[in-house]
């Protein structure tokens, strides 16, 4: 099913609840489209190249950064807002923008932040890309962040779901430690309803996100000899397009065999929300995008069974990719350098550059710690080595 004309429960930017700071509309772009622009041209989406996904960047120019994946779940989030008939900017702005907040050297740079702001409220990187996009960039001489439309800020903070209940009660992954610190400071100048759903563009943005990682994961732990093609057999899901792919008896070397596997992958895994999606809007029949927030259930889904291939994918890519002990090792290094640098740049501020020197201004320890993390968080992985190097006297190759 391809619908070619926007539907009545789509974001019409022509409707957006606008920016904190009004600016005059542009005449030639939609407000979701000046987003999509100036997360393009920000400082942090560039520093995205330099961003480990998995493998860290000495490793092979062939294996995937935060940037390539990021662009992969755009043209992703594109396709299915597309056949769905929702806004394809406004998709394609989460898609771009959702890993902004993320640490140098992956989850593990988010672990070692996480300790280290255990005393300031933790780190989560969705906040993290909540404050990026509201206060850290500073491209702009009127303002501090992007100023970006309201639709755009609570679907960065509420892809995943609702993050409160009506009562304001945290729920989900935020039950136990509370919504992150980032995000309620920043819900004092803008409500974001952070009970509700995200618009139809925000979920599909969320679940591109889904297939890229399960898809590109096999690529690239096949490319890093991590697991082998008939490995993927475990998997009934990839057992089958593998079989399939090896029906005609044609030899196909393995790297094209594996390549042949990802787009099958992608290809079943976009259909599938496609069809699952349009059923669950169908059964609903909103007629705003303001109904697909206050439904009762996500909108943007996999089926029954292809959420449970989507489990058997990461519980396979899990032990073999994620808790391999190569990329452990190399990762329990990368904890460490983030680790060493927070508390030498807080117990020497002076160690911090001049332009970041205001980071030991704040009113109190906390955000003073905060301060010192947002500057980390925005390090590239090589940064951050050669930070380590220039402050410690041994610095991990992590290789």
């Amino acid at each position: 099913m391809v619908v070619e004309t926007r539907v009545s429960y789509a974001s019409d930017p022509a409707k957006s609840r606008g920016r904190l700071r009004p600016e005059p509309p542009s005449p030639t772009r939609t407000d979701f489209r000046r987003d999509c622009d100036r997360i393009i041209h920000s400082a942090a989406f560039r520093r995205l190249a330099h961003k480990t996904q998995v493998f860290v960047f000495h490793e092979g120019d062939h294996f995937r950064t935060r940037l390539t994946h990021t662009l992969e779940v755009a043209q992703i989030a594109r396709s299915l807002a597309r056949a769905l008939g929702l806004d394809e900017d406004l998709s394609e702005t989460l898609a771009l923008a959702h890993d902004l907040g993320h640490t140098p050297f992956g989850h593990a740079g988010e672990r070692a932040l996480n300790r280290c702001l255990a005393g300031a409220g933790g780190f989560d990187h969705n906040a993290q890309t909540l404050r990026v996009v509201t206060a850290l960039e500073r491209r702009y001489a009127a303002f501090d962040g992007l100023n970006l439309t309201w639709e755009t800020l609570e679907g960065l903070v509420k892809h995943n779901g609702p993050l409160i209940s009506r009562d304001g009660q945290p729920i989900g992954r935020y039950r136990e430690h509370g919504v992150p610190l980032p995000i309620l400071d920043y819900g004092r100048l803008q409500d974001l309803e952070l009970w509700s759903f995200a618009s139809a563009e925000a979920q599909v943005a969320a679940i591109a996100d889904d297939i890229a990682y399960d898809a590109h994961d096999i690529d690239d732990g096949l490319r890093a000899d991590l697991f082998a093609l008939d490995d993927l057999a475990e998997v009934e899901f990839l057992r089958e397009i593998l079989a399939r792919i090896r029906q005609g008896g044609a030899q196909i070397e393995p790297a094209r065999t594996g390549h042949e596997v990802v787009r099958r992958v992608i290809t079943r895994l976009i259909e599938d929300v496609i069809g699952e999606t349009a059923a669950r809007l169908q059964r609903l029949s909103p007629s705003s995008a303001d109904d697909v927030r206050a439904a009762a259930a996500p909108v943007g889904a996999f089926s029954s069974a292809m959420a449970e291939a989507d489990r058997a994918i990461k519980g396979f890519l899990h032990p073999r990719m994620y808790r391999h002990h190569r990329v452990m090792r190399i990762m329990g290094e990368a904890e460490t350098v983030l680790y060493d640098l927070f508390w030498r740049y807080a117990e020497h501020p002076g160690d911090l550059p001049a332009d970041w020197s205001h980071a030991t201004e704040a009113s109190d320890d906390a955000g003073r710690l905060r301060r010192i993390g947002d500057f980390i968080a925005g390090m590239t992985d090589r940064y951050a080595l050669v930070e380590h190097a220039r402050l410690f006297k041994t610095t991990p190759e992590l290789r």
